[in-house]
């Protein structure tokens, strides 16, 4: 999954946000581990901003850093509430389940 965002990135200019829930140190443990930041332009992380998803505001906090209206983004979730509050927000979004 991370090449993949890697490359659509590299090929379409893509920006690619994270907005997290995790606590500070397993957010900056899985940045450094998975190189995160070598293509990842913004993390939101609740940690940090001290909004938790599904609040809205944590999606609105990460649309007004990228720069982007809600119509220019594709919203990936890997659980199935998250997902569910982003509709209502989001243009489009999709549930993302590991097999």
């Amino acid at each position: 999954m991370i090449k993949l965002f890697a490359e659509l990135k590299m090929r379409h200019g893509l920006k690619i946000v994270v907005v997290s829930n995790e606590g500070r140190e397993l957010n900056e443990y899985r940045i450094q581990k998975y190189k995160l930041d070598g293509f990842v332009d913004f993390f939101i992380s609740s940690c940090f901003v001290h909004i938790r998803k599904p609040d809205a505001d944590i999606f609105r906090f990460a649309l007004d850093i990228a720069h982007v209206e809600t119509q220019e983004v594709i919203y990936i979730e890997n659980t199935p509430i998250e997902c569910q509050n982003a509709w209502g927000l989001m243009d489009w979004s999709t549930l993302h389940t590991y097999c």
